[in-house]
This record gives C-alpha cells, sequence and structure tokens, in this order.
C-alpha cells in the first residue's frame, strides 16, 4: 500500500516551516550578501603579454578574497585562454588596486592596464524594485491564469508554493551569506517555472479525477492517489534536472558555482512543494470549504 501523503499533511507544513523561519530570522539579522551587481565594484581590463587562463588569474586573487570576482576573457581562437582579461570585483580602493596589479605582474607577467575604474551597480535599489514588482505581477497573472483553467484555490496554493521555492533559496543563501548577484535573480526565475510547471501537472491530474469523484471515497484518498499517478514522472524530472545542475556546480567552475546552488536548491525544493504543499493547500482549504458548507445546511434545516 503507498504512503498517505494527505494524512500527514501537517507534518509537511510543518516541515517548510522549520526550513523558511531560520532563512527569514537569517535575512533579518544579518541580511543578504549583495554581490558587485547590486552593489558596484572596481573593473579591471587588462591586456597580458601571454594568453592567461581563468584559472590563473583567480589563484592570485585568492590572497585577496576576490576568488569569486567576475573573470572575462576575451574572445579568441584558444578556448580556455587569451591575452585580454576582465576582471570585476567589489570596490577596491586606490591601494588594493595598486596591490592587486602588482600582484599580477609579479606572479603572472607583464600587461597593459587598459582600463581601471569604479563601476555603478548593474541593477541598482530601483531596478531591485522593479523586478519584485515583475515579480508580484507575474504571480497576480498566474493566479488569474490558473484560476480560469482549474479554480481559485487550486491558483492560490500553486503560488503559495512558489513562493515557499523563493523564500527557501533566498533563506538558504543568506544563512551561508552566498553573494546574490544578477545570475541568482535568473535562478529564482528559472525555479518558478520548473515549480509552477510540475504543480500543474499534479492539479490537472486531480482535476481529471474529480470528474469521476463521489464523496464516499473522500478528497483526501482522491489527491493521495493523484499524486500517486504522477509521482513516476515529477521523480524522473526534478532527477534529470538535478542531475545536470549537480554537474553544472561541480565542473562549471567558480563564477557559476552560485547560479548553479540556487537551482539545486529551488530544484529540490519545487519538487517537494508541489508534491507535499500545493496539493496539501488545496486539499485542506477544500475540506474546510466543504465542513462549512455542511453546518451552513445543517443550521438552515433547524
Amino acid at each position: 500500500m503507498k504512503f498517505d501523503i494527505v494524512a500527514k499533511r501537517y507534518w509537511w507544513f510543518l516541515l517548510s516551516a522549520l526550513i523558511i523561519i531560520p532563512g527569514l530570522i537569517s535575512m533579518a539579522t544579518q541580511g543578504l550578501n549583495l554581490g558587485i551587481d547590486f552593489t558596484g565594484g572596481t573593473l579591471l581590463d587588462l591586456k597580458f603579454a601571454r594568453p592567461m587562463a581563468v584559472s590563473e588569474i583567480r589563484e592570485v586573487l585568492k590572497d585577496y578574497q576576490l576568488e569569486g570576482s567576475t573573470i572575462q576573457l576575451a574572445l579568441t581562437g584558444q578556448e580556455d585562454k587569451s591575452n585580454n582579461v576582465l576582471i570585476r570585483s567589489h570596490v577596491l580602493n586606490e591601494e588594493e588596486r595598486r596591490n592587486v596589479l602588482k600582484d599580477l605582474e609579479t606572479k603572472l607577467g607583464a600587461f597593459e592596464v587598459l582600463r581601471a575604474e569604479k563601476v555603478g551597480a548593474v541593477i541598482g535599489s530601483e531596478l531591485a524594485q522593479q523586478a519584485v514588482l515583475a515579480l508580484l505581477i507575474s504571480w497576480v497573472l498566474e493566479i488569474v491564469y490558473i484560476t480560469y483553467r482549474f479554480e481559485f484555490k487550486f491558483a492560490v496554493a500553486g503560488i503559495a508554493a512558489l513562493v515557499h521555492d523563493v523564500l527557501v533559496v533566498i533563506g538558504i543563501f543568506s544563512i551561508l551569506q552566498k553573494e546574490i548577484d544578477s545570475t541568482f535573480v535568473a535562478a529564482i526565475l528559472t525555479i518558478i517555472g520548473y515549480s509552477i510547471n510540475d504543480t500543474i501537472v499534479i492539479f490537472d491530474r486531480i482535476r481529471e479525477n474529480l470528474k469521476t469523484y463521489k464523496k464516499s471515497d473522500g478528497l483526501a484518498e482522491l489527491v493521495n492517489r493523484s499524486i500517486w499517478q504522477t509521482m513516476t514522472r515529477s521523480v524522473y524530472t526534478v532527477l534529470t534536472v538535478i542531475f545536470a545542475t549537480a554537474a553544472l556546480y561541480v565542473f562549471g567552475g567558480e563564477t557559476t558555482k552560485n547560479f548553479s546552488l540556487a537551482l539545486l536548491i529551488g530544484f529540490a525544493s519545487g519538487a517537494y512543494s508541489s508534491i507535499f504543499n500545493a496539493s496539501q493547500i488545496w486539499v485542506t482549504w477544500r475540506e474546510y470549504d466543504d465542513k462549512r458548507r455542511m453546518e451552513q445546511r445543517i443550521k438552515g434545516a433547524k
């Protein structure tokens, strides 16, 4: 007999709370580690006498805790080396910049400084507010669409699962103090698209089973059956994307680690929330409404 997921739904809600609440506390106390895309930084455009690899540059920058800086190579015939290197780090004062350039020359050889300047934030506070506003608008539109295709309860349950996934990822990044940059925003949008897709698959199966639903069967049994009918698909899908994302995290290099880590957390959370949260919110809400209507009928009969 398959495990009764719906019967344990309050345990799933508690587990989600135990993951989300520490993240909220961390965000309130130590905040987020915003990267240079949000705070601005220093740009170094260098032309070396010999082709350089990203790993060589990053090794030197480690001495200054700058190994997480964005390093770009100019396009050349060689895939992993170039004379032209663009380094973007957090803001360096004049002395720090001189020390970094001197150390690069000592360890890697002569180079020409094409550009060395402070740059503003790519994503300023105004743009960040607009991104949050766009996210909220997208959720409202998703509620409208899901309500049209399914029903309002499905829409709210689906959006609640998305909010769950976003809070889980941001909270864990706050706890670990991982850097948040523009790639993190892209990861969040990717996670939202993945999570709602998985949730809709389960909702669609519930809707199909509702066509032959008998009250004697009970909503919990119907939702359980719907979840298990889509379980294989859900597990295969999440394992596929997690394997690919894990490979990106391990072999993708330093600049993609935070992006792939956010995806790993988000995909796992998205699979969890689709199975253990979204449908459970819907069945809890539906049972509450059915119970209330029954009580009103009894009162009316009296």
